[in-house]
């Protein structure tokens, strides 16, 4: 059975635009948010406001996971070059397999950032807030945009799997 070809062109849509939000705000909040509010806000500030940003980012990219995953398996399966679960018979399966992997590593390191970091880093700064010592946030912070840039060179690793598997 094939699949519908207006399926397959809302899969495509959703696909990209999950795309653009997910991989778009690593970027904008990698290059442009984080540098900029670390050097105009004191470590309070900083702190308050990454944690207001990530609140509203972090719902709009789990969001995208799950549209990338069920768009993408929709996609997978109706590519001719697919042959199989692991079935790796030609370049377009091996892209396709790493892409794949790589996902799954941004995944990993997105739930570390949502459910490890964050909410201690939201300890450490109501600490602060409260005049206590909190000595790890400047190191809790760091962490944060490593694994932040880690998951922007992933996705762009990601992407350009994608761009060779439909060369292929």
């Amino acid at each position: 059975m094939t699949t519908p070809t207006w399926a397959l062109t809302i899969a495509y849509w959703l696909h990209m635009l999950a795309t653009v939000i997910w991989i778009g705000g690593l970027a904008i909040l990698t290059a442009l948010i984080i540098p900029v509010a670390r050097r105009t806000l004191d470590e309070n500030a900083y702190a308050v406001f990454l944690e207001r940003v990530q609140r509203r980012l972090d719902p709009l990219a789990w969001f995208s996971v799950a549209v990338l995953l069920g768009s993408g398996m929709l996609q997978m399966s109706a590519n001719p070059n697919y042959e199989g679960f692991l079935t790796l018979n030609n370049r377009w399966a091996w892209a396709i397999l790493v892409k794949h992997f790589l996902f799954g590593l941004m995944v990993i390191v997105s739930g570390y950032l949502t459910w490890g970091i964050m909410p201690s880093m939201r300890r450490a700064a109501l600490r602060q807030a409260r005049g206590q010592d909190a000595p790890e946030i400047n190191a809790l912070q760091r962490r944060e945009h490593l694994l932040l840039g880690l998951n922007l060179a992933l996705g762009i690793i990601v992407l350009a799997l994608t761009a060779l598997a439909r060369a292929s």
